[in-house]
């Protein structure tokens, strides 16, 4: 793992006592939309930079946000956060950071701008599509591969937006009003973990306020809890425009700005800041602090020379080859989430079939080419319809009906400049074009239906909804799909329904439909991967790591807290975020969080809940969760299952359910596994506990394992015990059954719990 050695630190010192202090200002701001500048009589490279999460952006001019090259900065298009968190799978989140970090290298960048580890707290959120989970636990494991990936080739992660960066409306200016416990339970833990864990060399500071604070201007976020409570090395870059004073993000640990215009020596920390020096506005002290830590993580990246002035050796990367698109593919593959099947409609017969009626905008379109700064120059999309039509091959008879209007989204290459500013849809509405095209796609699926050929659903979002810059003014989908839908599934009730989107929609219809497929902005094979899984060809295994609301009112964001304009927003909803309010309050969703079918079945049984010890209590001590998974149906698949904690005996009100671990597992038909996680207590127990103002460990604990945070099938329990000088007590291991799968939290088996004790 890549980290900032105490060499590092030792080169940087020496360096830092040859630097003048235009030459320091010089390093610490843009000299370009995406570089800082160097220091050529020293050797020190600019600091080169570049979005995005799903692969580098096209190369642009130094000074302008026009495009540079035609086709030599095309590159592999990678699945969304969203799709690489539904994957439940750490091996293939650090698969797409060590694809994402080769192909940044070998587009000569220093710093690629991800992952994007910001929570979920509204399905209205823009740029939900880039962000993991609802869950911090689940973002964290999946943020923490996905960094340690990217690192290896010499490149730098950006975690990214710190912190609580929840809406893109008013994201400039907006105040959050956050308790203490939901900042530390929620918008925090995977930031920590991309610190501690991950090793990441830099965080991106964002563009709202939290209580009060300019994120960029925080000495407690950027100096009390990144640097000193986390350890925090690397250097912090300001999100593009989002320093607003000179002096007050000069004071803190804030060490690079960047923006969105080219006037390069007017950003505050360039001009601005030499006035500041001068006037003993800011000590000099404060800027070789930041110039210290930008030069420490440069030469952990291997880019200054050494001793004798040789330049280092540095991995070169590479970029849209062959085998990177395959692992797209294997990614992408295991994020298709199969929300329901019943009947068995999927997977398709093909060999049985002779035609195949495609209907939906999105399943001709590609989503590459736009989002915001998530927005790339892909080397190929592989489409739906592509997709569809390249596995089947020649045999298959395939017709394409749109169904609904939409267009094809491009993004404007001026977008940057006018980011800063709220954004508006353009959304045509043609009522005429709509009821004829709905009317075609219907008519010709009660055709098909009456035939016996398969009928499949292509809709969803696109980057007019799900983007940078603008949130989303309801949950329903667009164009005129719900009455679309509604007509199908009349005419042909065994329509296979698909979407393609970055954010729950609402579902009107889905109690009538038996098939329904959750897609994701799926890199630049998900078209392969989705027809793979519609043809049984892959065993679909994503789950969801967000919950699928009934309806917009029922999110805690909006019906206990506030979002959108008004350039204040109140977290009253406190740490009840998702699937932790859903479950405690006994709101009905549509698809709950951790929820993903499979073409096969699983069991679950013999749980164990045990004390392990570690090393050295308390660290050390921790509970170890361990069952079987066997896989009873017929064909190989892979089950994810999920460790849920509910903390007893707070004294303060605690959700019911909290994931604190989970595998992802592949099991031939009949074969049984026995799966072990080891949970720290310090991890596994730990809550903020409003009353005492800071950590603290519960005394007890429900626990639950299942294969979503609704379908329990197993529960036990923990006891923590205060050490009293003496042995450990030695408690049977815990075993239990949930008596019936579901929300009962008193379905555990307390009488027999574990104790643990520190």
């Amino acid at each position: 793992m890549t980290t900032i050695t105490e060499a590092n630190t030792a080169k940087a010192q020496a360096l830092l006592a040859q630097l003048t202090l235009d030459e320091k200002i010089d390093m610490i701001h843009a000299a370009g939309l995406f570089r800082t500048e160097g220091v050529p009589r020293l050797g020190i490279p600019p600091f080169r930079m570049d979005d995005g999460p799903m692969g580098p952006r096209e190369e642009l001019h130094n000074d302008s946000w026009v495009p540079l090259y035609h086709t030599r900065d095309r590159v592999t298009y990678l699945p969304s956060g969203s799709a690489v968190a539904s994957t439940w799978n750490r091996e293939l989140a650090r698969t797409v950071g060590e694809v994402l970090g080769e192909e940044a290298r070998g587009r000569g960048k220093d710093v690629i701008l991800g992952p994007s580890l910001n929570v979920k707290r509204s399905p209205l959120c823009g740029r939900n599509f880039e962000y993991m989970s609802e869950d911090p636990l689940l973002a964290a494991e999946q943020g923490v591969a996905y960094i340690q990936g990217v690192q290896e080739s010499d490149v730098a992660a950006c975690a990214k937006h710190y912190v609580a960066n929840s809406q893109e409306t008013d994201r400039l200016e907006v105040d959050e009003t956050i308790s203490e416990r939901a900042l530390r339970e929620i918008y925090l833990p995977a930031f920590e973990a991309a610190v501690r864990r991950g090793g990441a060399l830099s965080l991106m500071g964002a563009y709202n306020l939290v209580n009060g604070e300019q994120c960029c201007e925080s000495k407690r976020l950027l100096d009390d809890i990144l640097r000193g409570e986390w350890g925090f090395k690397g250097f912090v870059v300001s999100d593009w425009s989002a320093v607003k004073r000179t002096v007050a993000s000069a004071k803190v640990g804030l060490d690079v700005e960047m923006s969105v215009t080219p006037n390069f020596d007017e950003y505050y920390f360039a001009n601005p800041l030499r006035r500041a020096v001068e006037a003993g506005e800011v000590s000099e002290d404060d800027i070789d602090a930041k110039v210290l830590r930008v030069l420490a993580v440069m030469d952990a990246l291997h880019m200054l020379p050494d001793a004798d002035g040789r330049k280092p050796a540095r991995k070169a990367g590479r970029y849209a080859t062959l085998d990177h698109a395959a692992k797209a593919l294997d990614v992408a593959r295991e994020s298709v989430v199969l929300l329901k099947n019943e009947g068995g409609v999927l997977p398709l017969d093909e060999s049985s079939m002779t035609r195949l009626l495609v209907i939906g905008a999105n399943a001709e379109r590609i989503h590459s080419n736009g989002g915001g700064s998530a927005v790339i120059k892909a080397l190929h999309e592989v489409t739906p319809m592509l997709g569809i039509n390249g596995q089947l091959g020649g045999n298959v008879e395939i017709e394409y009906l749109p169904g609904y209007a939409a267009k094809q989204v491009v993004q404007s290459d001026s977008w940057q400049e006018e980011s800063l500013t709220n954004s508006a849809g353009e959304f045509a509405d043609d009522a005429e074009t709509a009821v004829r095209l709905r009317e075609e796609a219907i008519a010709a699926a009660r055709r098909y239906a009456a035939a016996g050929d398969p009928v499949v659903f292509v809709g969803g979002l696109d980057h007019e909804h799900d983007l940078e810059g603008r949130d989303r003014e309801t949950i329903a989908l667009p164009y005129g799909q719900d009455e679309l839908i509604a007509g199908l599934l009349d005419a042909a009730p065994d329509t296979v329904l698909v979407f393609v989107a970055g954010s729950p929609v609402a579902m009107p219809w889905a109690d009538k439909a038996k098939a329904i497929v959750w897609n994701w902005y799926n890199g630049c094979e998900s078209g392969t991967a989705l027809a793979e899984v519609l043809l049984g060809r892959v065993n679909p295994s994503g789950h969801l790591p967000e919950t699928f609301p009934i309806a917009l009112e029922d999110c805690p964001a909006h019906s206990i807290g506030t979002f959108g304009p008004g350039l204040h927003v109140r977290y009253d909803e406190d740490i009840y975020v998702g699937y932790r309010h859903y479950e405690t309050r006994r709101v009905p969703v549509r698809f709950c969080f951790g929820h993903g079918l499979s073409y096969t079945t699983f069991g679950y049984d013999g749980l164990q809940v045990e004390r392990f010890d570690g090393a050295d209590r308390p660290n050390g001590c921790a509970v170890r969760v361990s069952f079987t998974v066997t896989n009873t149906g017929e064909r190989a698949g892979k089950a994810v299952p999920q460790v849920y904690f509910g903390l007893d005996g707070t004294g303060e009100d605690r959700p019911v359910k909290e994931l604190r671990g989970f595998d992802k597992i592949e099991l031939e038909p009949g074969e049984s596994r026995r799966v072990e996680l080891v949970l720290p207590v310090a991890q596994a127990m730990r809550y903020w506990s409003n009353e005492l103002g800071e950590y603290a460990i519960a005394p007890a604990a429900k626990v639950y394992v299942g294969e979503s945070v609704q379908d329990i099938r197993l529960a036990g329990a923990v006891v923590v015990r205060d050490a009293d000088g003496t042995e450990a007590v030695d408690a049977a291991a815990a075993t239990g059954d949930a008596a019936e799968a579901g929300r009962a939290a008193d379905a555990a088996d307390t009488a027999n719990a574990v104790a643990i004790t520190v």
